[in-house]
């Protein structure tokens, strides 16, 4: 059976393995999925990432970041669905939390954070929000 939402599907892993005080988080890759991450771990809501393109499909691996035993994330939800999308404009980013969480948006120049997507000028799908 073909997974109909795989972002969706990451989002549910990384908050179901923290929740449950999971040190790592292990699911399928994709390139937007490391992009994903690769934000994340840049703002610093994981500690790191790491893809095995060993045989067949690649796999992605998520170590999670906790401070004072509870986990960074706080909440990470989707936004944009397969069913129904979200686009924002360049002057139309959402603030998630008063500019203290992060969205997350797939632009022409890549995946990026809201504040960086509305550094270069750019709009986009808005993929998740994070706090």
């Amino acid at each position: 059976m073909s997974m109909q939402d795989p972002i969706s599907d990451m989002l549910t892993r990384v908050r179901n393995a923290q929740m449950a005080g999971k040190k790592f988080v292990d699911m399928p890759g994709s390139k937007l999925k490391t992009a994903v991450a690769q934000v994340l771990q840049d703002e610093g809501y994981i500690a790191g990432y790491s893809v095995d393109a060993g045989e067949g499909k690649p796999r992605l691996n998520i170590e999670l970041k906790y401070y004072n035993g509870k986990p960074v994330i706080a909440e990470i939800e989707r936004v944009s669905k397969p069913s129904l999308r979200r686009y924002a404009g360049k002057g139309g980013m959402p603030s998630v939390r008063n500019g203290l969480g992060v969205a997350i948006v797939s632009t022409s120049k890549g995946v990026m954070t809201d504040r960086a997507a509305k550094a270069q000028g750019v709009g986009g799908e808005v993929l998740c929000t994070v706090f």
